[in-house]
């Protein structure tokens, strides 16, 4: 079963670590993603720039808006994303909590779907390669 561990950040509490605490965590999370990848658990995981560079892309009675982030009053930000293979959402949370990242913000776990279902489901056929 697949799933993506969301992380976010607060920059109140990354900025209190001590000096080169953060780079520590870093070296620890990049350390364990290469574990998780060796075991055959991780999958893909990426970082995210600052919420100050994203877009927003909606359509509304058929009228584009762009908005530039951030786009929400929120002290937490998603900083990046894991997309991992785990038996089963206990596993998954167990994942989840060895990145460092769970002490300065939160790793959210959200289960994959299936999208060949979904294809089959709704009739759309499978996806060209």
């Amino acid at each position: 079963m697949q799933f993506l561990l969301l992380i976010y950040n607060e920059d109140a509490l990354l900025d209190a670590l001590p000096e080169g605490e953060a780079d520590a965590m870093m070296r620890t999370c990049l350390a364990n993603a290469d574990g998780l990848r060796e075991e055959g658990h991780l999958l893909a995981s990426q970082q995210l720039e600052s919420p100050a560079t994203a877009k927003a892309v909606r359509i509304r009675n058929g009228t584009l808006s762009v908005l530039d982030g951030p786009f929400a009053e929120t002290k937490e930000f998603l900083g990046g994303f894991n997309l991992i293979e785990a038996a089963d959402y206990e596993e998954a949370v167990r994942i989840a909590a060895t990145f460092p990242w769970a002490r300065t913000g939160c790793v959210e776990v959200r289960a994959v779907r299936d999208m060949d279902a979904v294809r089959r489901r709704v009739g759309a056929g499978q996806a060209q390669a």
